[in-house]
């Protein structure tokens, strides 16, 4: 398919540049099968899950992942963080020609890092003097993606991570979990809704632009995700009750889809990476509704949704929602498909 099938015109009014109070957003409620919505609030979720359904979230937490830093001649300089051990990352850098050229940079107290190496994905090697953890938990920011125009404040720590954060390891949080409240998941339980949490750590794969002319040609990056034999059984168990399972976010789902074709037609406990890129015409096999925000045109979950949905029914959804002032991306409100 065309990329170009999945563009739209996202006013840049529509863009939330804050959060609403936790729990306070709205939510459009979509039918696939008649393409009808519903303008809801998202308090109201819990009267379109069917009693006995199993919910399962994304548990993985932000780290502060973009740090500011200083090249030797004193200019400043920003990094995102993707994957770090001891005293080594893997990072973008942010005009990093400048770096190939110098070599050293400094993150505080005048020590110097050095760039070991550049990849041919623009990833860059580079060993500290000191613990990476260090250096975040001094310099680090909750990294916002690029169309938040603003600096990071010290409240986003909070905002831009879900309440049932548990295993660090995202560059980005699971945008479709910010909505719920420790109240709003407690209400689930008290009305029969079942509730599992698996991990998938967000890395540059899940937002990582499509440049391919045609998506069949775009390849994703690894990401580490983990289900337990706790989640998987009770996924087995759904299934054979013939009990709704509903994914809140397209990280979720990228899991649960990755677990079931590799367990060959069984969601199977599972430690692995996955490149999985979900694109019309995909055949879903575990989750029967998808909880998930406004994305971005032509990206990586845009496509996911309109595989599951129906790219007609998204484009539709999409002119509605914009008609009705909803707000899109990470901080904006949210989309219920079932």
């Amino acid at each position: 398919m065309d990329l170009e099938a999945f563009d739209y015109q996202l006013p840049k009014e529509k863009i939330a540049i804050f959060p609403k109070k936790r729990g306070s957003s709205r939510l459009l409620v979509c039918f696939r099968k008649n393409g009808k919505v519903i303008d809801e609030k998202f308090l109201n979720l819990i009267n379109f899950i069917e009693k006995n359904s199993l919910i399962i979230l994304n548990n993985t937490k932000v780290f502060k992942a973009r740090i500011l830093f200083n090249f030797r001649d004193g200019r400043e300089g920003e990094i995102l963080i993707l994957k770090y051990k001891e005293n080594k990352m893997e990072c973008l850098i942010k005009n990093g020609k400048k770096l190939l050229k110098e070599k050293k940079i400094i993150f505080f107290d005048g020590k110097e890092s050095i760039l070991i190496e550049r990849k041919e994905n623009g990833v860059f090697h580079i060993e500290t003097n000191c613990p990476v953890e260090e250096i975040i938990e001094k310099k680090g920011v909750p990294p916002l993606p690029p169309y938040i125009k603003r600096k990071s404040k010290k409240e986003d720590t909070e905002w831009y991570q879900t309440v049932y954060a548990k295993e660090k390891g995202s560059i980005a949080a699971p945008t479709a979990g910010l909505h719920f409240t420790k109240e709003i998941l407690e209400k689930l339980k008290e009305n029969e809704i079942k509730i599992g949490y698996l991990t998938l750590h967000i890395g540059i794969g899940t937002f990582k632009p499509i440049r391919a002319k045609r998506i069949e040609e775009h390849i994703m990056e690894e990401e580490y995700y983990e289900i337990s034999d706790s989640l998987a059984g009770e996924i087995e168990k759904a299934k054979k009750e013939k009990r709704k399972i509903i994914a809140v976010g397209t990280t979720t789902v990228r899991a649960l889809e990755s677990a079931y074709l590799k367990g060959e037609g069984k969601v199977l406990p599972t430690k692995a990476t996955t490149n999985l890129f979900i694109y019309p015409p995909f055949k879903f096999n575990v989750i029967d509704g998808l909880l998930t925000n406004f994305h971005l045109p032509k990206s990586t979950p845009l496509v996911l949704v309109s595989a599951f949905a129906g790219l007609e029914n998204i484009k539709k959804w999409y002119k509605k929602a914009i008609e009705l002032d909803y707000r899109f991306l990470s901080y904006g409100d949210a989309m219920f498909i079932i």
